[in-house]
């Protein structure tokens, strides 16, 4: 059932993205900047964490659920360094995430060959 939870919610959030972009003017770029400063808007109210709990992979994979992981991460090395914690807690936070972006980004342009637009 958990399975089923996820895939919903996942398929959700991204069936309401798919219609904003495809009724909007605005670029998947733009798009990307407010899944990510929403999920981030939402953990400091306190709404995201308890819906990702209770959603699981289908809150938590989509850009607001990184939103929120940067969030979390700058909340709590606030409290643990203070001052210094604003620029290093999401970093440290989604430092994973981020590099296998990186990793996995670079041996797919080893595998494949980009080609631009005309």
């Amino acid at each position: 059932m958990d399975y089923l939870k996820a895939f919903l919610i996942g398929g959700a959030i991204c069936a309401v993205i798919q219609i904003l972009m495809d009724n909007t003017k605005l670029m998947p770029g733009r798009i990307m900047v407010i899944l990510v400063c929403l999920g981030a808007l939402l953990g400091s109210l306190g709404i995201y964490e308890p819906f990702s709990k209770w959603a699981g992979a289908g809150a938590t994979v989509p850009l607001s659920g990184f939103g929120n992981s940067l969030f979390q991460g700058i909340k709590e090395a606030i409290d643990k360094d203070g001052f210094l914690g604003i620029f290093k807690g999401g970093l440290t936070a989604t430092s994973s995430g981020i590099a296998g972006a990186l990793i996995f980004s670079y041996i797919a342009s080893l595998i494949f060959n980009p080609k631009m637009k005309d």
